[in-house]
């Protein structure tokens, strides 16, 4: 038996679109004579489609387009379609109205439901879907063979591999009780750093512990802030890895089950990026190539400061989108230093992006003419300093609605997480490229993308990080040393340590103190700020659920009376 897997990018509600990508799936297939293909998880209207779930039209055209779609596949393939069900019983015993399921398209449609739903970090599949509650597997034409049908999640649930149970049922388990000889898995797994060394290991426990062989079709898409790196896998009865499809790109892959060994036969192996800068520069790349068109934008607009962090935005939108669609804007001020300007003209030289520039000195005397009596008696302070910011803000959404670009913002995590940064000024745009990489990391993608030939000049990678929104200013009168910051915030933040337990691994109390509130009081900035490229396993965007009024600060008791004055502190003001 021949089996296919078609690693696809779908567009969240385009029905249409989507099932032409699998038509053309299938019938390349069909040419290679294979018997089944397998597509990710709600291939056909798009992972993750939401409260688009919610919509009656949206779900009866799902069901007419799978209709049509079983037409005009070729009658000789078998296709596994990632789809939802209504549930003819909600409105009789109750449960939700959906299943999420997956149709298997051959001389009639059988559906198979998943049945552990996840609502951790950016899932919340219990809104919208009920748990199917049968263990089905298929057979092929005359062939023997029993073929298990499991979704995503229900495969993430190996006490054995984890330590413990996630959820009360073990789809995986069940299936082997019913004798299956083959288990497939259609997935819409987002990335984050190293995923795929978890998944892999993941799925080559469970086929060597059960001595079943699997196969794991994942996406390869970017919708809104979820990446989905594709790597599509299949692993024999012992574990071993036979096959692996492309990361980050569209793939068909192809692998036999020899059926007198009943067992995957080795195939392709793709292989992966080099390291985690790597995987996380092909991961931008793709969220901002798809976010862009997807959102129906072909050029974007970036503010050019001569920083590392607009230094890596643009060349991330340089390779997503081609140099001839960028446009990369200097708005230099009176306390922009002259080799700012000349870096960011540099980067520019060196991605071979066009740039435009707009001083803003007489602007910002205009709003100190009109604010002179109102600020009269009091001292410049933060109010001026984001002044700046603002109008250069107000700049490039004028840039972006006038022409019709995306304006990519360009905060970093480490700025996010603490409030460094300006409401309706640098965190204006429509897609916030880097809001999930910390500003170490920054730096650590710039060096690696300079490894072969310097794009992002030398200067902007030596240079003391600055705002330059007034003289001689940089981050550090502010903020922490960002290898301490980072550190903090991803104890805090992603591994959920509580205060204590930052100072116990050697961090200062008052920075602990000060860095933690800070992250609490710029919720507020966090809930304003565009969609951002989900990247580490704890991002600010659909997984983050904070509250904004909210007077519980996880401190570690350590002068926390005196915090309140502090410059660090005042920075999330504004």
């Amino acid at each position: 038996m021949k089996i296919a897997i078609a690693q696809i990018n779908p567009t969240v509600g385009d029905l249409a679109g989507n099932a032409q990508k699998i038509l053309t799936a299938a019938q390349d297939a069909a040419a290679q004579s294979a018997d089944l293909l397998l597509t990710p998880e709600l291939s056909l209207c798009g992972y993750p489609p939401r409260d688009l779930l919610l919509d009656p039209s949206f779900i009866t055209a799902i069901a007419s387009t799978l209709q049509q779609l079983a037409q005009d596949l070729p009658l000789q393939l078998a296709v596994l379609v990632g789809c939802v069900e209504p549930n003819a019983q909600a409105y009789i015993s109750g449960g939700k109205p959906l299943f999420n399921s997956v149709a298997l398209l051959h001389q009639g449609i059988q559906y198979f439901h998943k049945r552990l739903l996840p609502t951790y970090d950016v899932f919340d599949e219990n809104r919208y879907f009920e748990p199917g509650q049968e263990t089905k597997f298929f057979t092929l034409n005359s062939s023997p063979q029993k073929i298990g049908v499991t979704i995503c999640e229900d495969l993430w649930n190996d006490e054995e591999f984890w330590g413990k149970r996630h959820y009360a049922v073990s789809p995986i388990t069940d299936l082997i009780e019913a004798g299956v000889d083959l288990i497939v898995n259609l997935s819409a797994s987002p990335y984050s750093v190293a995923k795929q060394q978890l998944r892999e290991a993941m799925l080559s426990h469970a086929a060597s512990r059960y001595r079943c062989p699997i196969l794991y079709a994942n996406q390869i898409a970017a919708n809104d802030d979820l990446i989905f790196d594709g790597c599509s896998v299949g692993f024999n009865r012992n574990g071993e890895m036979v096959c692996r499809a492309a990361a980050f790109e569209p793939d068909l892959l192809f692998v036999e089950f020899d059926e007198k060994k009943q067992d995957l036969q080795p195939s392709i192996i793709a292989s992966m990026p080099e390291n985690n800068d790597a995987q996380i520069w092909q991961a931008l790349v793709l969220g901002v190539k798809d976010y862009t068109r997807k959102c129906g934008f072909s050029k974007v607009v970036i503010g050019l400061s001569g920083g590392v962090d607009s230094a890596l935005v643009a060349a991330i939108a340089t390779a997503a989108l081609g140099k001839e669609n960028v446009l990369g804007v200097l708005m230099p001020s009176p306390y922009s230093s002259e080799h700012s300007i000349k870096d960011a003209l540099q980067l520019a030289a060196n991605l071979g992006i066009q740039t435009q520039t707009l001083p803003i000195e007489e602007l910002m005397q205009g709003y100190d003419r009109t604010l002179a009596s109102l600020f009269a008696d009091t001292e410049f302070g933060l109010a001026e300093e984001n002044i700046q910011s603002r109008i250069r803000g107000n700049l490039l959404m004028a840039i972006s609605n006038k022409f019709g670009h995306l304006l990519l913002s360009t905060g970093n995590k480490s700025e996010m997480a603490v409030g460094y940064c300006t409401l309706y000024g640098d965190m204006n745009g429509g897609l916030a490229v880097i809001a999930d990489v910390p500003k170490t990391r920054v730096y650590s993608l710039c060096r690696w993308l300079n490894q072969d030939l310097e794009i992002i000049p030398g200067n902007i990678l030596t240079k003391a990080p600055s705002a330059e929104l007034k003289p001689g200013q940089v981050d550090q009168d502010s903020l922490p040393s960002y290898d301490v910051l980072d550190d903090i915030l991803e104890r805090f933040i992603c591994n959920h340590e509580s205060a204590s337990q930052i100072v116990e691994a050697g961090h200062d109390p008052i920075i602990v103190d000060r860095v933690i509130k800070m992250v609490v009081r710029a919720e507020f900035k966090r809930r304003q700020a565009p969609p951002g490229l989900k990247v580490t396993d704890r991002a600010f965007g659909t997984g983050w659920r904070m509250p904004i009024a909210n007077k519980w600060v996880s401190t570690s008791n350590c002068q926390t009376n005196t915090l309140e004055q502090t410059s660090l502190t005042s920075q999330t003001s504004a």
